[in-house]
């Protein structure tokens, strides 16, 4: 039987350095539900309607546009919309039954994707580290990134189709004031600690 790791939280909190580390370490399958939508997001920017946009290839996930906050918005507005949602639970779904194991990073794998995962991890951080930390990556205003950063969580938490909060099993991890190493090794940790 597969075993899978489902890793939530909002963006730059963390949850995908989390997410390639544990995978590396276990010899897991790692996915990053977030680039599926920004790439279908990419593709509707471009012209494309958004549930035909689903339909990705390795090329539209191998874009070197899909880091930038443009990207990150554009798969905010789509993640909303319950045909592309609908389009991509399969896909997720599938990966997730590896049979090496698997890691999934996103917003709704725990509560959504795969509520029967045996490890949840819900990684959070306060709005100013996560923007500062995206500031560093992509540059740009701070206040602006902020403003932006507070704009996503807003609609990730209220949109009606699987909102972004933690399964009620999930185990918090708030990394805020955590090193990078530190929140690696609480992750590996727990999930060392159910796969035995």
């Amino acid at each position: 039987m597969a075993f899978t790791v489902a890793i939530d939280g909002p963006a730059a909190a963390g949850k995908g350095t989390i997410s390639r580390a544990v995978a590396q370490r276990f010899g897991f399958s790692h996915l990053d539900t977030g680039l599926l939508y920004r790439a279908v997001g990419a593709k509707v920017a471009d012209g494309a309607d958004p549930v035909a946009a689903c339909d990705l290839s390795a090329s539209d996930l191998a874009r070197d546009d899909l880091r930038s906050l443009a990207a990150g918005q554009a798969a905010s507005e789509v993640a909303v919309m319950a045909p592309v949602r609908a389009a991509l639970v399969a896909f997720q779904r599938r990966f997730a039954d590896a049979p090496e194991g698997a890691v999934l990073d996103g917003r709704d794998i725990g509560t959504v994707i795969c509520p029967d995962a045996p490890v949840k991890l819900f990684v959070t951080a306060s709005p100013e580290v996560r923007a500062d930390r995206r500031w560093r990556e992509v540059g740009g205003d701070l206040e602006d990134v902020l403003a932006e950063v507070r704009a996503r969580d807003a609609r990730d938490m209220g949109r009606k189709d699987a909102p972004l909060r933690p399964a009620d099993d999930a185990h918090i991890l708030d990394t805020s004031d955590m090193s990078i190493e530190e929140a690696v090794a609480y992750a590996c940790a727990l999930v060392a600690s159910v796969r035995v």
